[in-house]
């Protein structure tokens, strides 16, 4: 399963209870009720879909846009 922006948007929404149109990219994800442990359990996820990102990558920055540009970034220098 290939990641996408929008993927990791529904799945942001699926673990805080909110429907994925309320989510913003640019949204502080911890603002709207993800914690520490529900990003842990995303990032396992995601992972499993071939993100190569850990915790202490997506912890800079708690916006999808934020995140997507580290696996982008990571993906340029694969």
């Amino acid at each position: 399963m290939t990641i996408t922006l929008e993927k990791m948007r529904a799945d942001v929404a699926a673990i805080i209870h909110e429907d994925p149109s309320e989510i913003g990219f640019d949204d502080n994800l911890m603002d709207l009720g993800l914690d520490s442990m529900r990003l842990m359990n995303l990032i396992l996820t995601w992972q499993e879909a071939g993100v190569d990102l850990d915790f202490g990558e997506f912890a800079e920055e708690f916006t999808l846009n934020g995140w997507w540009r580290a696996i982008e970034a990571k993906r340029a220098n694969a």
